[in-house]
């Protein structure tokens, strides 16, 4: 590849361009990306992969492309406790990135871009942490199946903005038991509690409906005898 020699294009419209031969001999022009600044586009500015595209004048798979050439990005931080926020985030089903983060002062510490989440990848994520010296205070994670297994050895909760969800998944937006609009005010008011509070209240309604969510119903069929109200015991 070389660059094209052309007095009427200014130095900066040229060190933005390369030109390639294609197949046939002609010149074709192409655009140079910093992958580093549309890598902070993406993170720190929440651009998304459209509005990437457009800003850089490039297909959406080259974004793609240009994203996982950054794959791997570790922030060494001077502030080395922390307690660590760890999702990952979906563009279509086969595009993620995995993100940890200082739940305090909202740094970024570490991220990878994959296919599909796995616990391999936060087991990734943990070690690189612990091996530049960072002291894990607790994390907050996701439901995902055996997560809390793998981080057992540390102080875990389950993100409230998971737990409120699974909570409505099985109550619905609009429940018809009384029992279950009870439990869908107390779960809305989860982020707003405090610790003793919402133990509290969730107590008295355990303690209220305690009886009700004993109900059992005999399967004429089966001859066996199975809870009444199975969601909306899942949900409790």
């Amino acid at each position: 590849m070389v660059l094209s020699r052309c007095s009427k294009m200014d130095m900066k419209a040229v060190s933005s361009v390369i030109f390639a031969k294609t197949a046939a001999g002609s010149m074709v022009a192409r655009k140079l990306v910093d992958t580093v600044s549309l890598w902070r586009d993406y993170v720190f500015k929440k651009q998304t992969l459209v509005e990437l595209s457009a800003n850089y004048g490039i297909s959406v798979s080259s974004v793609r492309r240009h994203l996982k050439k950054h794959r791997s990005v570790r922030i060494i931080s001077s502030d080395k406790q922390v307690v660590v926020l760890v999702d990952v985030t979906y563009w279509g089903r086969s595009f993620g990135v995995v993100v940890f983060k200082d739940a305090q002062r909202k740094k970024i510490l570490w991220r990878k871009f994959v296919r599909y989440e796995t616990l391999a990848d936060y087991r990734e994520g943990i070690g690189w942490l612990e091996a530049n010296g960072f002291i894990i205070k607790g994390i907050v994670c996701d439901g995902l199946r055996g997560m809390f297994s793998l981080l057992s050895g540390y102080n875990v909760q389950m993100c409230q903005y998971h737990q409120i969800k699974i909570v409505k998944r099985y109550l619905t937006l609009q429940p018809e038991l009384e029992a279950s609009k009870e439990l869908l005010k107390i779960i809305n008011r989860l982020a707003h509690s405090d610790k003793n509070l919402f133990i509290a209240v969730f107590e008295q309604w355990t303690f209220k409906w305690n009886e009700f969510l004993k109900e059992r119903r005999i399967d004429k069929k089966s001859g066996k005898s199975h809870f009444v109200h199975k969601k909306l015991r899942s949900a409790a």
